[in-house]
């Protein structure tokens, strides 16, 4: 098993790299330990503790899953990004990348 940084404590052992094999399933790791592999869904994440799991309370699994289907609800067709145009990621992927496809 090579340890490549992250990558490799976790997608690396044989139990986990031999059914996906088996299956011929490739897995995509583009290098060793490269910051830019997981950086927006950390960042993402990162909001999602930040703007609403930090100080919240849920009784259940249920009401956790309730409160993130939510927020990823609102994060999607409610709020405008930056980085979007001030446009919600539902009307930018519909309205631009969509066409292009």
């Amino acid at each position: 098993m090579t340890n490549g940084g992250d990558q490799g404590s976790v997608f690396g052992p044989e139990e986990y790299v031999s059914p996906l094999a088996s299956e011929h399933v490739a897995q995509s790791m583009d290098g060793v330990a490269r910051w830019a592999d997981n950086v927006l869904m950390e960042r993402w994440s990162g909001t999602l503790k930040s703007e609403c799991l930090r100080n919240a309370e849920y009784e259940t699994p249920a009401r956790l899953e309730d409160m993130i289907r939510g927020f990823v609800d609102e994060y999607n067709t409610t709020r405008p990004h930056q980085s979007l145009g001030y446009a919600t990621p539902s009307t930018w992927y519909s309205g631009g990348i969509a066409e292009a496809a």
